[in-house]
């Protein structure tokens, strides 16, 4: 018995000292407004390891930056406007900063070449898939372009969006989204069986067990959304490493006390 108590400790204590991994949720959303390049340049500055982004695809197939499936919430503009069917520069007309303070006056809707291009060497772009399959023909067309292709990384709720990305792109990783524990266990072995990297689930589904499937599997588990120091020590005593945040800085320093 006492072997098996230190032997959990020390388990314990490795993952507690564990290389932490910081996406930044819809980049530096605490401080600047979201899915905007000023947002990713802040999460970058931060020193986040990775930005998250939410992409939609517009009228004339341009993938935009943006969480909502319409304008209403992130951007000012006499009329709301509903993301796939209104022509991508109609949506660049409007401001996505001013409602988080007026240095970020004159802040676009970004298209994701430009969230792109704002990647650093050595970081990752964790793109979320906020449409359906549609997206895939442009993004192969985004990919192509780019030289930080292997910087990229794809998570969707949508399952068989996550499937037919995983088969489009084979050489990125890609993790299915869930904020749900019924089925979870089932839907973790078939995220191996197709080929997925693993799972995104909110911190509050993970738990032991979840971890061990998950391992059993050769799968990682990511968590969003922590802003509790406390529950991100939880998660990383679990083996939990690849947090998602709203305040990657500051979650760093408070993980690091």
């Amino acid at each position: 018995m006492k072997l098996q108590i230190t032997a959990l400790f020390l388990i314990f204590v490795l993952n507690m000292n564990a290389q932490h991994f910081f996406i930044a949720h819809r980049g530096d959303s605490f401080v600047a407004p979201e899915n905007t390049v000023a947002s990713a340049k802040s999460a970058w500055q931060a020193g986040a390891d990775a930005v998250e982004i939410d992409i939609h695809l517009s009228k004339d197939n341009r993938i935009m930056v943006i969480h909502d499936n319409d304008t209403r919430r992130t951007c000012n503009g006499k009329k709301n406007l509903e993301v796939a069917k209104t022509p991508s520069v109609l949506l660049r007309d409007l401001d996505a900063g001013i409602w988080k303070g007026s240095e970020f006056k004159g802040e676009r809707i970004p298209y994701l070449t430009e969230i792109i291009e704002t990647i650093p060497d050595g970081k990752t772009l964790v793109v979320e898939i906020k449409c359906g399959n549609e997206v895939i023909p442009p993004l192969v067309r985004v990919m192509e372009k780019t030289s930080k292709r292997n910087q990229i990384v794809f998570i969707c709720f949508d399952w068989n969006t996550m499937v037919e990305t995983k088969k489009t792109f084979p050489n990125n990783k890609c993790y299915w989204l869930s904020g749900s524990k019924n089925g979870l266990t089932k839907k973790i072995k078939e995220a191996a069986e197709n080929g997925l990297e693993g799972v995104n689930l909110h911190y509050s589904l993970i738990d032991e067990e979840i971890v061990k499937t998950a391992k059993e599997n050769n799968l990682e588990v990511l968590a969003w959304t922590v802003d509790s120091p406390d529950e991100a020590k939880r998660l990383s005593a679990l083996g939990v490493t690849k947090i998602t945040t709203n305040r990657p800085a500051w979650l760093k320093e408070e993980m690091g006390k």
